[in-house]
């Protein structure tokens, strides 16, 4: 699919070589190379920190380098790259190991494309990578796909710093011709290869490590985290808006600390309004832990890893910083990316861009018959959602039947759930899910991983129609449906960002968030965890658009099962 003649497109876009004059901070220096707390000077010359000088100074300030995620989705802020940037840098972020698989999986390369130029506008460090599972999986319907000869031509992009998370783990274990292509692609280009395998233990981890990947992000016990990092693997602490897995894992920054980074994995705009890496930096400090070793799992572990063009405040590095009044509360004072001031005292100085919206968007609407489940015989296969973890339950539970159909059941938790093809008319997959605590109405959106198909849950199949055809009139975005009431948060980009003020978008968002609680949701965020509810590769139930999928065995499973 090429998408000529949008502003995007041109490779001339870069960011403004502009740089503040020679300039002066004085403060306690944070040296994470080599690992002291000094005070001094730092004197930074035409983007770069020309010397550093020890001395005493009056200023109680404490001078850091720039922060990294080392992993997340850019398109799960619902921002473009430039709106994210503008929100991430107030919290002292300069820069992010991003995994465009998202926009790769609804647009293909001219969807990573996209995020690589509009990251350029603006001063910020986007490290992208080449996408290595698009689809995901073969038991889904996406918009795009991603061979093997892609990856290769990707990965000769200066732009592309590393292989993305190779969620495929049974394709690597079963010797799978198109991966072992990608990460042979990887080797040659040198650069590094992300994992994702969750629960991956004893000899089949050994094989997936010794295929050449670095790093697991999906770890949710110390135990799994340990094994993985003795094997040689990086683990990088999540704390995102649905996995949550910074308090299991925190422990290995006293006992692994060079195999530690911090991550974030998937942001919801009101998460990064409220703060980004800088809250993990303060509740691990806050926990007793080393400050320095702390600061080191998100400047020079990541830096060093993925080699970053990020300055790790040395000589000779650019001049990307960040002032703090102290390490305990850790408060941004200002942010410097290659020298240029780009946040002071909580408030951004990276002007909005101005993009064209594009997207892939087929879906047809739907009625309240779309989603009849007639009744059948025993139990009914139920996904079961966890609080805080991307994983999932399975529960066999005695289905509601109201005339000859499985209905929901809210006096039991059991609501319906949907996801809907959106790239060319087919019947939705419906299934059972509890967790979400309904009692009214429904949710629907557009952000569901990874093919970003419709995934809804409702009380009832009017609510769900009506939800599931807001996201399809606007071609995108998150809707909830109460009553007589419609909100929607459109989404044009891709059907899953907005190019709007992000400090918008996060209201906006924040105020559908309250109406999904009002509906009677005790989910932190249901949007998030709505969103990985057709994530396949994450067991233990999940729902494609073609079906319900167990993803401990792969396969599909029958809605209904024998009563046990």
């Amino acid at each position: 699919m090429r998408l000529a003649g949008n502003s995007w497109d041109d490779p001339e876009t870069k960011i403004s070589s502009m740089k503040e004059p020679s300039f002066q901070l004085s403060g306690n220096i944070v040296d994470v190379v080599g690992k002291e707390i000094f005070s001094g000077k730092v004197t930074v010359k035409r983007g770069k920190i020309s010397r550093i000088d020890r001395c005493p100074v009056s200023e109680n300030q404490y001078i850091v380098p720039g922060l990294v995620d080392a992993h997340i989705h850019i398109e799960s802020s619902m921002l473009i790259p430039s709106e994210f940037a503008r929100l991430a840098v107030v919290h002292g972020t300069v820069a992010t190991v991003s995994d465009p698989h998202e926009i790769a999986n609804v647009l293909g390369t001219e969807g990573i494309r996209f995020m690589i130029a509009n990251g350029k506008k603006v001063p910020f460090k986007f490290s992208f990578g080449a996408p290595s599972c698009v689809p995901a999986t073969a038991f889904e319907t996406s918009g795009a796909t991603i061979d093997s000869g892609e990856v290769k031509e990707l990965l000769r992009m200066k732009e592309i710093g590393y292989l993305s998370e190779m969620m495929n783990y049974p394709g690597v274990l079963f010797n799978d011709p198109e991966v072992l292509k990608k990460l042979e692609f990887a080797r040659k280009a040198g650069k590094p290869v992300d994992g994702h395998a969750p629960g991956l233990t004893g000899a089949d981890l050994n094989t997936y490590i010794m295929a050449g990947i670095s790093t697991d992000h999906e770890c949710s016990t110390l135990k799994e985290a340990l094994e993985k990092a003795d094997a040689g693997m990086k683990i990088l602490i999540r704390e995102g808006s649905a996995a949550r897995n910074f308090d299991d894992l925190c422990p290995m920054i006293a006992t692994h600390p060079s195999m530690v980074m911090f991550c974030s994995d998937d942001k919801h705009p009101d998460d990064l309004v409220e703060g980004h890496i800088n809250r993990l930096i303060i509740r691990a400090i806050s926990k007793g832990y080393d400050p320095v070793s702390v600061i080191r799992c998100c400047t020079l572990n990541p830096v060093r890893h993925y080699h970053l063009d990020v300055g790790l405040l040395q000589p000779g590095d650019p001049a990307d910083l960040v002032v703090v009044d102290n390490l305990s509360s850790f408060r941004v004072l200002s942010v410097f990316v290659n020298g240029t001031a780009v946040a002071r005292d909580g408030q951004s100085l990276i002007p909005g861009t101005g993009e064209k919206p594009f997207n892939h968007f087929s879906a047809l609407p739907v009625t309240k018959e779309s989603f009849r489940v007639p009744a059948g015989t025993g139990n009914i296969s139920v996904i079961r959602t966890c609080e805080g973890q991307l994983i999932t339950g399975d529960e066999s539970r005695e289905p509601l039947i109201n005339q000859g159909e499985v209905v929901s059941d809210t006096q039991n938790d059991i609501l319906k759930i949907t996801v809907v093809n959106r790239y060319r008319q087919a019947q939705p997959a419906v299934g059972f899910i509890s967790g979400f605590g309904l009692k009214r109405g429904a949710i629907a959106s557009c952000v569901a991983h990874d093919s970003h198909n419709i995934v809804a849950v409702g009380v009832d199949d009017i609510s769900l129609a009506r939800a599931v055809n807001l996201i399809i009139r606007e071609k995108g975005g998150i809707a909830v449906v109460d009553g007589d009431r419609e909100d929607i948060l459109p989404m044009p980009f891709a059907g899953i960002m907005s190019g709007n003020d992000g400090y918008v978008v996060a209201g906006q968002y924040q105020d559908l968030d309250r109406q999904a609680k009002t509906l009677g949701t005790p989910l932190r965020a249901p949007f998030m965890t709505l969103s990985f509810m057709s994530l396949l590769v994450i067991p233990a139930l999940k729902m494609s658009d073609k079906g319900l999928f167990d993803s401990k065995i792969f396969t599909f499973r029958s809605l209904f099962v024998e009563k046990s």
